[in-house]
């Protein structure tokens, strides 16, 4: 049983790790329309701001899945088959983004890259919005038989609660890109980013809000969970604060810390359950009932220890390599304002843009 304990609680870090990390990846995707024009020079600052990281980024979730597989295989079979239709957008999207990521250079094609500017902004926001949908009705709970299979039907799936979790996240996700691409470019991108951070702020800070508040009343742990509830608005309105003074540091930080301590109130609201009932509390996944075999668990506690720690150690050189900002002359190579770039002299604007005008 302790050792199911510390792998509950090893698969939540993991989560939200992942969040934290791919949440940021999420939000530039979601914003890239928004920052540069389209085929501009700032489309592709946006990407290249996330593109040593993004895949990376990922492992998280592989991990994760990997871990509940092997530690809890009844929560892990529940999950998937309960959840499939999102599960499986979500996996859709996440394929069409890692492929647009790759393919949208590949051709010197306005309309092309277009189509696949298009796969960034819709492989972003579903899963920005269906993990969130997901992680509410889990906590939530779920229509399940005696034998732990989810009986609830896909309509279900979108009840109030979860809708109001996929639009937090969806918002969060958005105001943490914004506020990373502030930190990690430079130029008109930084300049639209600031502004779209303090336009996702009027979203995510009322959704979270009302969120927070909503779990904590109907699904927490009482003092267990309201501490945490209680700092996650905290940073919220830090971060946004930061955001408003253009402290982009602290900014980023708050909301890393948002996203944090959300999904960490919520997996210690769910605790000692993996997926509750709706049907009948006795028919739930608990911590107890859906892990494996302790010889399991001790042998994937030996393997985590060892390969836990390089994982952490080149994700973490990772970052610090690709450290600098991104800027207009950083992607093309040339100094962007007053040179010429495909044909194009590039000027700024009064609002921190750029408009094309004829070479000389």
């Amino acid at each position: 049983m302790e050792l199911a304990v510390i792998w509950f609680i090893a698969i939540a870090v993991l989560w939200t790790g992942y969040f934290v990390l791919e949440g940021f990846d999420f939000g530039v995707g979601m914003l890239m329309p928004f920052v540069g024009r389209r085929d501009s020079v700032d489309r592709r600052v946006a990407i290249n701001a996330i593109g040593p990281v993004w895949d990376a980024n990922e492992v998280w979730l592989i991990t994760a899945l990997g871990a509940t597989f092997a530690a809890f295989p009844a929560w892990y079979a529940s999950l998937l088959s309960g959840f499939y239709a999102p599960m499986f957008l979500i996996l859709v999207a996440l394929i069409l983004r890692g492929v647009a990521f790759e393919y949208r250079g590949k051709r010197d094609d306005s309309g092309w890259r277009l189509w696949w500017d298009r796969a960034i902004f819709a492989g972003s926001a579903l899963p920005a919005f269906l993990w969130g949908l997901v992680f509410a009705n889990v906590l939530r709970g779920v229509a399940m038989d005696a034998d732990h299979v989810v009986t609830a039907s896909l309509a279900d799936l979108f009840n109030p609660y979860a809708l109001l979790g996929g639009l937090t996240t969806l918002s969060l996700f958005t105001l943490h890109g914004a506020i990373f691409l502030t930190l990690k470019t430079d130029g008109p991108v930084r300049v639209r980013a600031r502004r779209a951070a303090l336009w996702a702020a009027c979203a995510a800070v009322p959704s979270a809000a009302l969120f927070l508040v909503w779990t904590q009343y109907a699904h927490g742990g009482g003092t267990r969970t309201l501490p945490l509830f209680a700092l996650a608005a905290a940073a919220l309105a830090g971060g946004v604060a930061a955001a408003w003074k253009r402290r982009e540091g602290w900014s980023f930080a708050g909301t890393a810390a948002t996203v944090l301590l959300l999904f960490a109130a919520l997996f210690a609201a769910l605790f000692p359950n993996v997926l509750p009932s709706t049907t009948d509390p006795a028919f739930g996944l608990t911590v107890a009932n859906a892990s494996s075999a302790d010889y399991t668990l001790t042998l994937m506690t030996w393997v985590a220890v060892v390969f836990l720690p390089l994982i952490l150690l080149y994700q973490g050189w990772s970052y610090w390599v690709f450290r600098r900002r991104v800027t207009g002359q950083t992607v093309t190579g040339e100094t962007v304002t007053g040179q010429t770039v495909t044909g194009q002299t590039l000027t700024r604007e009064d609002d921190g843009g750029r408009r094309p005008e004829p070479a000389a």
